[in-house]
């Protein structure tokens, strides 16, 4: 298991001891993982007295509005300048939930690696490129917001996690798992989860929070989203997809697909799905899989994506319509898939 260097703990603690102002940024297209870690990070150190100001790259979707400090949270898209002055003249920078400053977007990318802040990368993706004296990350995580929980009882076993901290850990470690649905499979998860709970965490009233909050047009997207899906048997695959226009006529917000994905899995002939979203330069493509099937190499070696071994995501800059053509013509001469 990952764990902090007693030199890393004492550089950190002394860079705390000569810092006043801490900027925390995630990455592009904000999920609840994203938004729980950045958060913990922001009411943690809010609550020891520091100026603490959380940086998204864009909006992130509503139905996370009701974390504790959302409604102070700086969106670059809307205040870019003020976005980047305060990385720039912040003394310690924590970069969340991303494994490179490109995943902030190319808006974010130059204020992140120009900054002359004390640097701390928190993260659960595999191969971290991102220079900072401290890099603290591992796929052997549910989330980035447990590594920020962990992160916190390492440079002090003794700290005192607030009610807001530990609901934004929650939120991040619960939406990272589909509810505990998979990347889960280790005690000291529910070991983290039992501290949360004797903090005050509601799992349930965050599980409505989270779950029971969605717009309108999210719930017509899903429907246009099922509708669209395709069952490529013979491989164990399948595949969903939105059009601009199918976007268009449900009245799409950021991130009212958020989570879309997971429904290909839900067939018991299934190991491996995608999900397609045609946007106006790019498609984005989310995979997801189940058991053995290792789609962050897929995503790699056929579109240049990555993630995790069951979680991976990538963009294809073709028409959609190519782009589901190739999609099918790898899945079928992929070996494993042959094979499911």
């Amino acid at each position: 298991m990952i764990m902090l260097t007693s030199q890393e703990i004492e550089s950190f603690k002394l860079q705390l001891a000569d810092s006043k102002k801490i900027a925390i940024v995630t990455h592009y297209n904000p999920d609840g993982d994203a938004l729980g870690s950045s958060l913990a990070i922001y009411s943690y150190f809010l609550n020891l007295g520091y100026d603490v100001t959380c940086i998204v790259p864009n909006p992130f979707p509503d139905y996370l509005s009701w974390m504790p400090g959302a409604e102070k949270v700086i969106n670059a898209q809307k205040q870019l300048q003020k976005a980047k002055r305060l990385i720039q003249n912040a003394d310690i920078l924590f970069v969340s939930d991303m494994n490179a400053a490109h995943r902030a977007g190319k808006e974010l990318e130059n204020s992140l690696l120009k900054s002359k802040a004390f640097k701390i990368l928190i993260d659960h993706h595999p191969n971290p490129s991102f220079d900072a004296p401290i890099v603290y990350s591992t796929i052997e995580a549910t989330s980035a917001s447990e590594m920020v929980y962990r992160f916190i009882k390492e440079i002090n076993p003794e700290s005192q996690i607030t009610i807001d901290c530990a609901d934004c850990i929650y939120t991040g470690m619960i939406t990272d798992t589909g509810s505990l649905s998979y990347a889960c499979n280790r005690p000291l998860i529910y070991q983290i989860l039992e501290d949360l709970m004797k903090i005050g965490v509601d799992g349930e009233l965050i599980h409505r929070q989270v779950y029971d909050n969605y717009s309108e047009s999210r719930l017509r997207l899903l429907g246009a989203s099922l509708n669209n899906m395709v069952v490529m048997e013979d491989h164990a695959t399948s595949y969903m997809f939105l059009t601009r226009q199918d976007l268009l006529d449900n009245g799409f917000k950021n991130g009212d697909t958020e989570g879309f994905v997971n429904y290909g899995l839900a067939l018991s002939s299934v190991k491996f799905t995608a999900f397609f979203t045609e946007r106006e330069e790019r498609i984005r493509i989310s995979f997801r899989s189940k058991d053995e099937f290792d789609v962050n190499v897929f995503a790699a070696t056929y579109f240049n994506g990555g993630g995790h071994k069951n979680a991976s995501a990538s963009y294809h800059y073709d028409t959609l319509e190519n782009t589901l053509q190739y999609f099918k013509e790898t899945v079928k001469n992929h070996p494993e898939l042959n094979k499911l």
